[in-house]
């Protein structure tokens, strides 16, 4: 049976949707690929169909999950007000709930660890998906007048993603929960995002 090319695209977005999922819960190299053609419904050997290799699949993968990760930030952050806007998404970031939610948050904190050690392509995306988390973070930080919001935005990410690294790494959840906390009170106060500042 042949299918048309809407069919084969829509495919292979949930394959990638798989794939994101599973490489944000165990690592681009704890995932295999007959699982995740197995989680959307397809067999092994279609794989082959729409990637080259596993490489291809983790590098488009680290791709859709930026996409994702900028829907969230545009949902998140879509308040005229850049205050309440950063804000908004400071307090989705350095959440709980975004710890908790390995498998669908943010692919920095989830694959930062594991990168370096990834091909170039695959490491190529992952720096199209922070450079542009950073810009959209210094465009709105210089719409709330913050000097030098490069500089800014690339310091307020690296706190961020740190911060839910950290918060997801140890064991005791009174101390995870201080370390998103102390990390959301001193973002709120450096780039001037609570009420009256």
């Amino acid at each position: 049976m042949r299918y048309d090319s809407d069919h084969k695209g829509e495919t292979r977005k949930r394959v990638l949707k798989e794939a994101a999922r599973e490489i944000r819960a165990k690592g681009p190299n704890g995932v295999g690929v007959a699982g995740i053609m197995a989680r959307a419904g397809l067999t092994h050997g279609g794989f082959y169909a729409h990637f080259e290799s596993k490489e291809a699949l983790i590098a488009a993968a680290i791709e859709t999950m930026f996409e994702s990760a900028r829907s969230r930030f545009e949902l998140t952050a879509n308040d005229a007000d850049p205050r309440l806007a950063l804000l908004g998404y400071v307090d989705f970031y350095l959440s709980p709930q975004h710890r908790d939610s390995r498998e669908h948050g943010c692919p920095l904190p989830a694959l930062s660890g594991d990168l370096a050690r990834l091909d170039p392509e695959a490491r190529v995306r992952f720096g199209a998906g922070v450079a542009g988390l950073t810009g959209r973070l210094a465009e709105a930080l210089g719409r709330h007048g913050i000097a030098d919001p490069e500089l800014a935005a690339a310091s307020m990410l690296a706190e961020m993603v740190g911060a839910v690294t950290l918060s997801r790494a140890v064991a005791d959840p009174a101390q995870s929960d201080a370390i998103l906390q102390r990390a959301h009170a001193a973002v709120v106060q450096r780039f001037a995002l609570g009420d009256g500042q």
